[in-house]
């Protein structure tokens, strides 16, 4: 896919054993510049996997690196280690489940490299009509990303969205701090008050079910609330 080739993948995982290697084989396949997964303190065999992975990737033509915490520390905190490591011009943020597909980041991707814009945003509410959403995961996304919109001044759809892409030097020139999911509302808030546009693109998205692992839950909403006040006042 084109342009993929400056693009660093990074891929917060916890306790992901059974999509992990699905999601790998997926990302690879897009020819990125580089992989880097941060492996956020797994208790259920993810880590072992990642481990075997890791004596066989320096043989792939991509480069893979995998950082593990050696506790759970939340999202953000992978997200934050793994801009540690990242060598591409472009950084896009990949989840380490299916919900969504990884075959739509090149699109993504394009108009930062004809330099459109530094940030892209997947939103699964632009798609129409708006599919496969649980109707509290929606209303709570849009009240976050409403709350947004109305306090830094540009109108946000979907400010949790996993599928984030960036300009390198934009997403480094932010001092991010949050260690869970408010990392999303986050990133968004200090992006926005800097004064830098956000371009957001329709995206799919299948969201899996609570009992296959799902983790976000609503005191992350809470917490998103207070660290988009935090930020952006």
């Amino acid at each position: 896919m084109a342009g993929l080739e400056a693009v660093s993948l990074i891929m917060p995982v916890y306790n992901e054993r059974n999509t992990i290697e699905g999601v790998i084989k997926k990302v690879i396949s897009l020819s990125p510049k580089e992989i880097i997964l941060v492996d956020d303190g797994s208790t259920d065999g993810t880590k072992e996997l990642l481990k075997k992975l890791q004596i066989t990737s320096a043989s792939r033509r991509i480069e893979i690196r995998i950082v593990f915490h050696e506790r759970n520390q939340g999202k953000g905190a992978a997200v934050r280690t793994a801009l540690e490591h990242i060598k591409g011009e472009i950084t896009a943020i990949q989840d380490a489940d299916l919900e969504y597909n990884p075959e739509e980041i090149g699109k993504l991707a394009v108009p930062i490299i004809e330099g459109k814009t530094p940030v892209v945003y997947g939103s699964r509410f632009l798609q129409k009509p708006i599919r496969n959403v649980y109707k509290r995961y929606k209303l709570g996304n849009w009240f976050l990303s409403k709350l947004i919109s109305v306090l830094c001044g540009q109108r946000i759809t979907d400010s949790y969205t996993c599928y984030k892409v960036f300009k390198t030097d934009v997403i480094r020139g932010i001092n991010l701090i949050s260690r869970r999911f408010e990392i999303e509302a986050e990133i968004t808030v200090k992006l926005l008050k800097k004064g830098i546009n956000i371009l957001e693109l329709p995206i799919s998205y299948n969201p899996r079910r609570l009992e296959e692992g799902k983790k976000i839950g609503w005191l992350d909403a809470v917490k998103g609330i207070l660290t988009i006040i935090r930020y952006s006042v």
